[in-house]
């Protein structure tokens, strides 16, 4: 029987929020989630966001896995305020054997 490896492989995590659902709209609030322990949530805490705009976060490598579904607001609702709809999550698979 063989020991179980451990795979150097480590997921991280962006969530834009944009301003429209168009991907190469502005971002307006983001999250991050750092698989690899190479940095904490808060790290970096900006005013300025990570990328101006979802398909920024493209052309630098992250891979987009989900967008939020879009579902128009009930009439009369239009105006609301309510959570950020327009999220997208993107993913990055980094090698820990890389240097950061």
């Amino acid at each position: 029987m063989t020991a179980p490896t451990t795979t150097a492989l480590r997921q991280q995590l962006l969530v834009l929020y944009l301003s429209t659902s168009a991907l190469d709209s502005p971002v307006v609030a983001w999250s991050r989630y750092d698989g690899t322990g190479r940095t904490t949530p808060t790290a970096g805490d900006s005013d300025e966001p990570p990328y101006p705009t979802g398909v920024a976060a493209l052309l630098d490598g992250w891979r987009l896995i989900q967008v939020a579904q879009l579902i128009p607001p009930a009439r009369g609702h239009e105006y609301d305020t309510s959570f950020l709809k327009h999220e997208c999550f993107f993913e990055r698979i980094v090698d820990l054997r890389e240097p950061a």
